[in-house]
């Protein structure tokens, strides 16, 4: 929005407010939320968090001076941390007190303000924030959805400057918006949460921080992919955005399968068993029948193909089926293979992140891999049992899902 008059910024905020409003993941739409509300009042970094429990969790970290610092395509790392909602912290006494929080110069903030700057992050980074802008996401009811904090506005020269009351003015519309848009998508992601709920009573290794991961991987996969084979922008926002929520329901037809088969030790299945295991997949994507949206499509087809091999080969799972058809109890009817691009896109993220997990954590009938282990196999498989394009955007993002990997470890 540099150089844009008031009138122009007001009609972009408009246009913001309603592009929000069809963002269906919560991380997804902190993300954006994040984004545009820099955009808005050009802003040079800032970062949106989360209330956990007691403490604030960050959710997305953004710095454009630091990325242009950064090959084309890549990211700033992966961040995870928390800390407590008290006075001693800028973001956290915006979450304690409920009111947003103007400061010109985090170096010169007054000594009897109960809450100090950490320069840690700017020492080591060699980043110097001066003018922040933190503000509560907070509905009507009084209840705090995240905590928005844009740091070093600038002016049309490129020059640091402090958010003014246009600024200020500009940020509290957008984040009225924000604020009824995350609302929504909380209703959905606990939804969401419910349905994998069940699948993880019936299946104990489909558990919330393996679905995390897998969704996460998932969307760090696609954001370069996307970059790889310049996708634009208004078709990589749709996409990434349904992926994040159903890559988590690639395994929820095992909530069909008879706890004789699905929990059994290794040796695992005879030939019938297996073909009855690999029934959940149809059962997966009868639950998405009829399907009523994009979503419902791309939750349908990671369901039923995610277990599809590249090169068409005899283990994948037969796909060239009609799922309609099955009969819960009984094996899959013969069918070809599918291979190459008939598998859709998404389930060939999702073949990928979903094996990287299960060989990189401990399951009852196996040790975890060591990650750089993990990361060899997914390569070796690399245009046999994965899409080689695929798999070189996992490993062109492998730091950040190794970050993802710590930022959700499993239950104990």
């Amino acid at each position: 929005m540099k150089g844009a008059s008031r009138e122009e910024k007001l009609e972009h905020i408009i246009e913001q407010e309603k592009s929000l409003g069809e963002i269906q993941d919560v991380d997804v739409l902190l993300e954006r939320i994040l984004t545009e509300a820099r955009a808005i009042v050009h802003a040079d970094a800032g970062s949106i968090y989360v209330v956990d429990g007691p403490n604030l969790k960050i959710k997305y970290a953004q710095n454009d001076t630091r990325l242009k610092e950064l090959s084309p395509g890549e990211k700033l790392p992966y961040t995870f941390f928390s800390f407590p909602i008290n006075e001693k912290s800028i973001s956290g006494y915006v979450a304690y007190s409920g009111e947003p929080l103007n400061i010109p110069d985090a170096y010169e903030i007054p000594e009897d303000k109960p809450f100090k700057f950490n320069k840690t992050t700017d020492k080591t980074t060699d980043y110097r924030t001066k003018s922040i802008y933190t503000i509560p996401l907070k509905t009507p009811a009084g209840k705090i959805l995240g905590i928005l904090q844009i740091i070093n506005a600038q002016d049309d020269d490129g020059q640091v400057v402090s958010f003014d009351s246009d600024a200020e003015l500009f940020i509290n519309h957008f984040a009225q918006s924000a604020i009824k848009a995350l609302e929504n998508a909380y209703l959905t992601s606990n939804m969401v949460r419910r349905m994998l709920k069940m699948a993880e009573f019936r299946d104990p290794k489909e558990t919330y921080p393996h679905v995390e991961r897998v969704s996460s991987f998932a969307l760090e996969i696609y954001d370069r992919w996307a970059f790889n084979h310049n996708v634009p922008m208004t078709e990589s926002h749709k996409f990434r955005d349904t992926l994040k929520i159903a890559a988590k329901f690639h395994d929820v037809g095992k909530v069909g399968v008879s706890d004789v088969i699905l929990k059994k030790k290794f040796p695992r299945f005879t030939d019938e068993e297996r073909s009855i295991m690999q029934g959940h997949t149809c059962i997966g994507a009868n639950l998405f029948e009829p399907p009523e949206s994009f979503l419902d499509e791309m939750c349908r087809d990671i369901a039923l193909f995610h277990h599809e091999r590249w090169d068409g080969g005899e283990t994948a799972y037969p796909g060239a089926l009609d799922y309609r058809n099955f009969v819960i109890g009984e094996p899959l009817s013969p069918a070809r293979h599918l291979c190459g691009e008939e598998i859709p896109l998404s389930a060939r993220i999702v073949a990928v992140v979903d094996v990287f997990d299960a060989l990189s954590h401990k399951r009852c009938y196996k040790e975890a891999w060591k990650i750089d282990d993990a990361f060899a196999e997914i390569q070796s498989d690399s245009g046999k049992h994965f899409d080689p394009e695929v798999v070189l955007a996992f490993m062109q993002v492998r730091d950040r899902i190794s970050a993802i990997q710590l930022a959700f470890p499993d239950e104990e």
